[in-house]
């Protein structure tokens, strides 16, 4: 009985793990998200670029409980761009919005290394 009980909780807890990883394919794009987004210096468009493409295909992808963190990353992304990698517009960027992508970037870490296994950053 105890054997069953334990596979019944392993069978759970992996469907939940496919499930919150959009049957893998969420968890595997994280790691090119992971590789695009270390060492990126934003004032470098065409890693900016790469990131955004990334962080769209995710966006897609990801989560229900992550739909809004990836819209702020993707915002943010947006306006890192358009900055072209002007510093006083970059400073101006972070200033506005630092706090609500340092959240949003955060919580999408969090469920990247807990879920996925995936570790984002440093």
């Amino acid at each position: 009985m105890r054997k069953v009980a334990a596979l019944a909780a392993v069978l759970t807890m992996s469907v939940g793990m496919l499930t919150a990883c959009s049957g893998g394919s969420y968890c595997t794009e994280l790691q090119n998200y992971a590789e695009a987004v270390k060492n990126l210096d934003i004032k470098d468009s065409a890693a900016v670029d790469r990131m955004r493409g990334e962080a769209k295909k995710l966006s897609k992808s990801a989560p229900d409980d992550l739909k809004d963190d990836w819209k702020i990353v993707l915002d943010y992304a947006d306006k890192a761009k358009a900055a072209n990698g002007d510093q006083s517009k970059l400073a101006e960027l972070a200033k506005n919005d630092g706090e609500k992508i340092a959240a949003a970037s955060t919580a999408i870490a969090k469920q990247a290394k807990d879920t996925c296994k995936v570790t984002i950053g440093s």
